[in-house]
């Protein structure tokens, strides 16, 4: 892109990942009128946002919302949103000098949980930072490979002050709405049991009845060893980001490989599969809230695998809940079981062409 001229036309397609250089007069037509139609599809989703997302033969996913922000948790409201599958809690540590006291954290919760109502749960995953979000006032030591280093409950578990301020915070606000706390990156079990202990400890402390705990399945060893993780939480939520990263063995920023790590790639999905039978034979359920979940040609297969909560962007809502209602559980569970029969990638994206 470097050498093209100044003023030269480009036409984007953001929701495919692609650029038309200096396109004709006909192709930049062609485009506005997407946009256009796409406008006017978006607009047809939302009046429908606050329906429920049922399929064609009447089995309910619940959709939620990824956010960081009282602002977000408004916005998801407004688009529809049946619970918060993720908040991202390191928004509230990120883009400051010093760490933000157990006032300011539970103010910010409570804040969230009120907008959300008792009526729509909100996960609230514990501090993830380390990897590619290091924080200013807690220096970590140089690592080779940050996301195989401290990151994640790992930070946690080495520095519980910082985790048990935030646990404190979150228990403090419970009473506002319908809280769950979740843990990222977990591997193994002894890390789930360490973090429990503290989760249990000041629920004593605070005399603040069960909250119900669930844990990121973004590791490949959580995925495998998610029998016997089942039997200690309430809920999994995948994170599919990370997953992908961990099982293609891709860095996900990667300038050259990046296109790569598709969390399409029926190894990914076969670790989804996992995952949810494993879930299902401990009497738990399983959400993604990693970006598969807002890939509007992914949904069939999500839900056809057995996934039960979907936490999607907020502007992609109104268009998944839209999305689970076209389709039959029927034929999802079809779709995904030929997913998981591919070869790669290529074979995944041919088998969803097909099924348009």
């Amino acid at each position: 892109m470097k050498d093209l001229e100044d003023g030269t036309v480009l036409l984007l397609d953001a929701k495919r990942g692609k650029i038309k250089v200096a396109p004709t007069d006909a192709e930049q037509a062609a485009f506005t009128k997407k946009i256009e139609n796409a406008a006017k599809q978006a607009e047809e989703y939302q009046r429908d946002a606050h329906k429920p997302a049922i399929t064609k033969d009447g089995f309910q996913v619940e959709i939620a919302a990824n956010i960081g922000s009282v602002e977000d948790a408004e916005k998801a409201v407004a688009a529809g949103a049946e619970a918060v599958g993720l908040l991202r809690s390191e928004f509230l540590y990120m883009e400051r000098l010093n760490e933000p006291t157990e006032e300011e954290q539970a103010e910010k919760v409570g804040a969230i949980l009120e907008v959300m109502g008792k009526e729509r749960p909100v996960i609230i995953r514990t501090l993830d930072v380390g990897g590619d979000k290091p924080l200013p006032y807690l220096p970590m030591p140089h690592e080779e490979n940050p996301f195989l280093g401290v990151r994640g409950v790992r930070i946690g578990i080495e520095r519980p002050s910082i985790l048990r301020r935030q646990i404190r915070a979150i228990l403090s606000q419970a009473h506002k709405g319908h809280a769950r706390i979740m843990y990222p990156m977990i591997s193994a079990l002894d890390e789930l049991r360490a973090v429990n202990a503290l989760v249990r400890e000041e629920q004593k402390n605070l005399g603040v009845e069960h909250v119900e705990v669930g844990i990121m399945i973004e590791v490949p060893s959580a995925a495998l060893m998610a029998d016997k993780l089942a039997q200690e939480v309430d809920f999994f939520s995948i994170g599919t980001n990370d997953l992908t990263q961990y099982v293609m063995a891709i860095d996900r920023g990667h300038p050259g490989l990046a296109a790569r790590a598709d969390a399409l790639h029926p190894a990914v999905l076969r670790m989804i599969e996992l995952t949810v039978r494993a879930a299902e034979d401990a009497g738990k359920w399983v959400g993604v809230c990693g970006g598969l979940a807002s890939q509007i040609e992914a949904v069939p297969i999500l839900i056809g695998l057995g996934v039960k909560e979907l936490s999607v962007s907020v502007p992609a809502l109104p268009e998944v809940k839209h999305t689970v209602r076209t389709v039959s559980m029927e034929e999802s569970r079809k779709l995904a079981q030929a997913a998981l029969d591919c070869a790669d990638t290529s074979d995944v994206k041919d088998l969803l062409k097909s099924h348009q």
